[in-house]
């Protein structure tokens, strides 16, 4: 913590949102920020060691585990794994199938991994918020935030990962010049070559704005609503041991209907703009 005696509230709940970051100090170098302030001096291209150690963990936990299941398929009776995995699949599927109608292999896969690696980093948020930061005390990590979803940079790389693949496919569906008309011919229109040149700035303008905040919209939902649940966990940490009990459990109930809600929601708008890169107007 701050100190070596007992932090104050304050002091706790800015220990327990700051990342464990890596970079370059203009005074003391490369290292790891000890504080707040000299992770924000590091700069842009410091990195939040935790947010890329657990997202990288909870990747191959993914992977492994998906291989194990397939590795042990069987036609017969399915065991609880298989079975799960099985129900994963099935219900992703069924939501590509239902939303995205050109012919990609690789939607349903894409969905499937963003569903799952976005499930996975969720949970991470219902084990209590003291238990890994004082392991990582205890052998001299300073800071370390366990919920990568949690860090707008995590999001925000997801985001716009998704908004690269979005342009590729729509550039290579409708071509350079399809996806530039889309862009300066709609929403509005006309006949007259005139007036369609004095309306393709407007059209540009708004195609704009509506195309960019698409991975913005996608990377701060799920930040937002997973950073509250955090901020939330970490104040009822605060109260008497009798009251955390009381609140913390029926929170950490309703926060999974949450987590899963939020890989869902992010799923669902993958597919919604892969379908959209993929249509013809």
């Amino acid at each position: 913590m701050a100190s070596n005696s007992a932090p104050t509230s304050t002091e706790y709940i800015q220990h327990h949102l700051q990342n464990l970051v890596f970079g370059y100090h203009p005074e003391n170098g490369l290292g790891i920020a000890h504080s707040g302030t000299e992770a924000a001096e590091m700069g842009f291209w410091a990195i939040n060691l935790d947010s890329m150690f657990f997202s990288i963990v909870l990747g191959a936990f993914f992977i492994w585990l998906f291989k194990k299941a397939a590795d042990s398929f069987t036609s017969g009776v399915p065991g609880l794994l298989q079975a799960s995995i099985e129900v994963i699949v099935e219900f992703v599927d069924t939501n590509v199938r239902d939303t995205f109608h050109a012919k990609n292999p690789m939607i349903a896969p894409m969905a499937l991994t963003i569903f799952v690696w976005i499930f996975l980093m969720n949970l991470m948020d219902l084990i209590p918020v003291d238990f890994v930061p004082r392991l990582g005390e205890a052998i001299g990590i300073p800071y370390l935030k366990i919920v990568p979803s949690t860090d707008v940079n995590v999001t925000m790389g997801l985001s716009l990962s998704v908004f690269a693949l979005m342009i590729y496919f729509s550039i290579k569906v409708k071509g350079a010049m399809g996806f530039v008309k889309e862009l300066t011919l709609m929403p509005f229109g006309s006949s007259n070559p005139v007036i369609q040149a004095i309306l393709v700035p407007v059209n540009l303008l708004l195609e704009g704005v509506s195309l960019i905040s698409k991975p913005i919209s996608l990377a701060l939902r799920l930040f937002g609503n997973m950073y509250a649940g955090e901020l939330i966990f970490i104040l009822i940490a605060l109260l008497p041991f009798w009251a955390q009990w009381m609140l913390s459990v029926p929170w950490a109930i309703f926060h999974i209907l949450v987590i899963t809600l939020q890989a869902f929601i992010f799923m669902m708008l993958t597919i919604v703009y892969m379908a959209m890169a993929h249509e013809h107007h």
